[in-house]
């Protein structure tokens, strides 16, 4: 499935695709911090280009299916990463989801391999979508024997609604939702092109509508606790004030005072 993948990026909606994938994850990892961060499949991205961990990693489910000049760190699949649990500060999971034999337990894979606070990124098809309703198409015509209808080669679309109650009911925080791709995906250039006014209408008028969307969203542990960085210091507390006693060296007015009182009631 995954080389049936890249060659449907190889079409003008394909095309458009990575390039509307690409600026969002661009501005979407620039700031998370962290030491290690892993991109899961989607070699044809540059998903963590734009962010400044020490650690990059990218893995692939099928390595046979990569293109030439193509590169990648190891093979694992989704339901099963090759790291001890809350070791990663970042995952980015590019249509991982909708190629994965198992969405759920890629998602639980997920959340055991990042930290608390560690942030999952997301991008995915929207079935509720011009997008979405030609991949109905294109399984009908596929389930009939007809063919001539390109569209992304995976069994099941993840609505986002959908998406977003699996992730809270793992726990996860939804941070961020994003939505693109308005124009229909259609097979030649000269019509895909004539049709790009829908992009500024769509988001406009029916963002949620888009063909494709980028979610971040945040792993939350209950009763966990963020440390600070050590060179953070707490200011010193203002020394509190001392109260002297001194030595009396006669008698006191108040002594004097409880003397005469002493000597009005005999």
């Amino acid at each position: 499935m995954a080389l049936a993948w890249r060659q449907w990026l190889s079409t003008p909606a394909g095309a458009y695709l990575l390039d509307w994938e690409q600026a969002q994850l661009d501005d979407l990892v620039a700031d998370v911090f962290g030491y290690h961060a892993l991109q899961l499949g989607m070699p044809e991205l540059a998903a963590l280009s734009a962010n400044r961990m020490p650690h990059h990693w990218l893995a692939l489910s099928d390595p046979d299916s990569v293109a030439e000049g193509q590169t990648f760190d190891f093979a694992a699949h989704s339901i099963a990463l090759p790291f001890q649990a809350d070791s990663l500060d970042l995952l980015v999971m590019p249509h991982s989801l909708e190629l994965s034999l198992d969405a759920h337990a890629s998602l639980r894979e997920a959340h055991r391999v990042l930290v608390p606070e560690g942030h999952l990124v997301i991008t995915g098809l929207n079935p509720a979508s011009l997008w979405g309703w030609r991949h109905k198409r294109s399984q009908w015509y596929s389930r009939w024997g007809f063919g001539g209808l390109s569209a992304p080669p995976c069994e099941e679309l993840i609505g986002y609604w959908r998406l977003r109650d699996w992730l809270r009911l793992l726990g996860f925080e939804v941070k961020v939702s994003r939505f693109g791709c308005w124009r229909p995906a259609l097979d030649k250039p000269q019509w895909f092109q004539r049709w790009a006014w829908l992009d500024k209408v769509g988001a406009q008028w029916w963002p949620i509508l888009g063909g494709a969307y980028a979610i971040v969203a945040v792993k939350k542990v209950h009763g966990s606790r963020i440390l600070g960085a050590t060179w953070k210091r707490r200011r010193p507390q203002a020394k509190a004030a001392v109260t002297i006693a001194h030595r009396q060296t006669g008698p006191s007015k108040d002594a004097g005072v409880q003397r005469k009182m002493d000597s009005e009631s005999r």
